[in-house]
């Protein structure tokens, strides 16, 4: 039997009055999703240990059936490893985002959509004004990019920028949690500091604010870690000899690459609304015909609209999932002599009302042919509190699915 998981990333959501008090999975039409929890089996997932920020890069590892006690270390080192980084023992890689402040505050994480070849030119800048030996400037995708500190200490408080919006940037800069990472927190809001003096007047943010947009105005680091110890899953699940992760971020490369999987780029992948659904699901469906026995697409469009407070745009790629990825998808392996165990599920929720993500658990569906239904009629975060599975907690999940 083969495996796929499809995560919409930041897809659950609370209740919303406007919908009539439902969730935007109640709401949205997913005659797709829905049809799959009703042959399959359902339930709730605990995707972030207690003590851990809910964020994507622990709560996609915990889906994976890792451990954060014994391998968390934040994004930046995942980030590394999705460009090519590799990381010394004494590297602290943290997650760069090119930011807009506007007025001392924090307008936003992304910079109004910034494009990776703008990002790009920044960044060389930045390397070429800010960077040393010690110091390095990576590019990423995006506003998503890469900031390596040489021997720097991983014990900071870092505030993720898109928890912060509208809030002063002083009052959110790096922090030193022991006494000995105070030169890299003093380091590191050095760098936030002088990035804001040269990208103020950058010929690039001035043409960009000439068109309306936002500039790209400050770097924002945070995520710090070194390099994680996670084992590859071929060694953790005999049923995976070969596998492969389908995203546009960084992030979920990263943790595809640790995690032994090949990554598999797809054209017109973006990271938003507009990403390539279809892309996606011909290239899942081209790698389980290849010999893959797993595979992880990830698809973040659900999160960025959660994060922009965006409710019809949620609602939208919410749709597109279900129907431009899902349905092929399913409509594909339904035909195959060899079953393909599916399983459909968020990371978090990122709730439009408060534009972060939630530790709360999601809703998550398993199907292959021949599993034996429960009752749930649909697939939300109400209906599969009736799952059978019940509320799992962090690496059950892994552990049923490949059950």
């Amino acid at each position: 039997m083969k495996h796929i998981i499809i995560l919409g990333d930041g897809m659950a959501d609370w209740k919303v009055p406007a919908l009539g008090d439902k969730t935007l999975l109640q709401y949205a039409h997913t005659p797709n999703m829905d049809w799959i929890a009703r042959m399959g089996r359902n339930g709730l997932l605990q995707t972030v240990p207690e003590g851990f920020h809910p964020g994507s890069e622990v709560a996609n590892s915990s889906i994976l059936g890792y451990d954060q006690h014994k391998v968390y270390e934040g994004r930046g080192p995942l980030e590394a490893a999705s460009i090519g980084v590799e990381l010394a023992d004494d590297d602290l890689a943290l997650r760069c985002n090119l930011i807009c402040i506007e007025e001392g505050k924090i307008k936003n994480h992304s910079c109004g959509r910034l494009e990776t070849e703008e990002a790009d030119v920044l960044i060389r800048f930045l390397q070429e004004k800010l960077g040393n030996e010690r110091i390095h400037f990576y590019t990423g995708v995006q506003y998503r990019h890469l900031l390596v500190i040489k021997g720097g200490n991983k014990h900071l408080h870092c505030t993720p920028p898109h928890d912060v919006p509208g809030t002063p940037f002083r009052d959110c800069m790096v922090k030193a949690e022991v006494p000995e990472a105070q030169e890299t927190a003093d380091l590191l809001n050095r760098l936030i500091l002088e990035s804001q003096r040269l990208l103020a007047d950058h010929p690039l943010n001035l043409r960009r604010m000439k068109e309306g947009r936002d500039a790209a105005n400050s770097i924002w680091p945070w995520g710090g870690g070194n390099r994680p110890a996670m084992v590859p899953l071929t060694e953790t699940y005999p049923q995976i000899k070969k596998g492969a992760v389908i995203t546009a971020v960084d992030l979920i490369r990263g943790i595809g690459r640790y995690a032994g999987l090949q990554v598999i780029d797809v054209e017109g992948a973006t990271g938003l609304y507009d990403t390539n659904y279809e892309g996606k699901a011909a290239a899942a469906i081209q790698a389980l015909k290849n010999g893959d026995d797993f595979v992880y697409v990830h698809v973040e469009a659900s999160d960025e609209a959660g994060h922009d407070g965006d409710l019809e745009l949620k609602l939208k790629t919410i749709e597109y999932l279900d129907q431009r990825l899902i349905k092929p998808i399913v409509d594909e392996v339904s035909t195959w002599i060899e079953p393909v165990c599916i399983s459909v599920l968020p990371d978090h929720p990122t709730p439009v009302e408060v534009r972060t993500h939630v530790k709360e658990p999601v809703p998550f569906l398993i199907y292959y042919p021949g599993i034996e239904p429960d009752q749930v009629e649909e697939y939300d975060e109400v209906s599969c509190v009736s799952g059978s599975y019940g509320l799992l907690q962090l690496q059950d999940f892994m552990k049923a699915f490949m059950a």
